[in-house]
């Protein structure tokens, strides 16, 4: 009986030879130079040739005046971010809900997915133009208003405000599709009763759609908290400044620079290498959470 089911099942083990061959080749076989973390790494004399100094760059690293700002930053950014993530999308999906032109609804569901599709180098430069004090759209309303410009990207006190409301525009239309496909699953026949009731459509949301849809949110809540590391380097990178280190360096802006710029490839590979175990802690949690909450499992 187990060979016959494992006959059947051959073609689908298969198709999945190449892209476990490049999981490998990208994902595993790079692991190797976490070694580099643990050596005084010239590229000169290569890894088996570079000095090996054990926990000195992760004891190098906790030393730095700016690991522990730039860790806040990052945790701050990412939590943030998280929030607004859950909070929004769940909104917008439940006033959709209530539309009752499907025209209408598919038209705002296709401009709000829209942002999604386009990387942050190009909305990086449309926010740039927008954000501009000297020819920006927004520092143009805020003049003809009254006000003054605003270097919103280069101001410490609004530049976290714009990563975590860009994010937000960028990506909750496309959190959204989770959203609608647990609304569509609940029965239509408890709207129904709650409307026999005398229930208001508040009240039908507030009593049937938040727990009809409450398992997806906590598992959504859940899953996130590995992410809390993870503050993104792609919009940050394309919008930050040395003006704005003190509020938007996070830890993958900073190995960017330690790595890249500065060529400190054994301090580079050590910060790296400590966000990683933190966030697979982190996933182990929040997998283990989801499971607790949700009964959402992986296998």
């Amino acid at each position: 009986m187990f060979s016959g089911k494992l006959y059947r099942e051959l073609p689908l083990y298969l198709m999945l030879i190449p892209g476990l061959i490049i999981l490998f080749i990208y994902s595993y076989l790079p692991m190797i130079g976490i070694g580099i973390a643990f050596q005084r790494f010239i590229p000169a004399k290569g890894f088996f040739d570079s000095e090996w100094i054990g926990m000195s760059n992760f004891a190098y690293i906790v030393q730095l005046p700016d690991t522990f700002p730039v860790l806040w930053n990052t945790v701050i950014i990412a939590v943030l971010k998280m929030i607004a993530g859950l909070i929004v999308p769940l909104v917008v999906s439940l006033l959709l809900n209530e539309v009752s032109k499907s025209a209408f609804k598919r038209s705002v569901q296709t401009l709000i997915y829209l942002p999604h599709f386009l990387s942050w180098v190009i909305l990086g430069g449309i926010l740039v133009d927008l954000l501009s004090p000297s020819e920006g759209l927004v520092n143009q309303v805020i003049q003809a208003l009254g006000g003054e410009a605003v270097f919103f990207l280069a101001d410490n006190r609004w530049f976290r405000f714009i990563i975590i409301l860009s994010d937000v525009w960028k990506e909750f239309g496309f959190s959204t599709i989770v959203y609608f496909a647990a609304l569509t699953s609940i029965n239509p026949t408890l709207y129904e009763a709650a409307a026999i009731d005398g229930a208001s459509r508040w009240r039908q949301t507030w009593n049937v759609t938040l727990p009809g849809i409450s398992p997806i949110i906590i598992l959504l809540a859940t899953l996130s908290l590995g992410n809390v590391l993870n503050a993104g380097f792609d919009q940050i990178f394309n919008l930050y400044s040395p003006i704005v280190y003190e509020t938007g360096d996070v830890l993958d802006t900073m190995i960017y620079r330690m790595g890249l710029v500065d060529a400190q490839y054994g301090l580079a590979t050590a910060m790296g290498l400590f966000k990683s175990v933190v966030s697979f802690i982190l996933i182990t949690i929040s997998y283990w959470l989801a499971y607790r909450f949700a009964n959402y499992r992986i296998f």
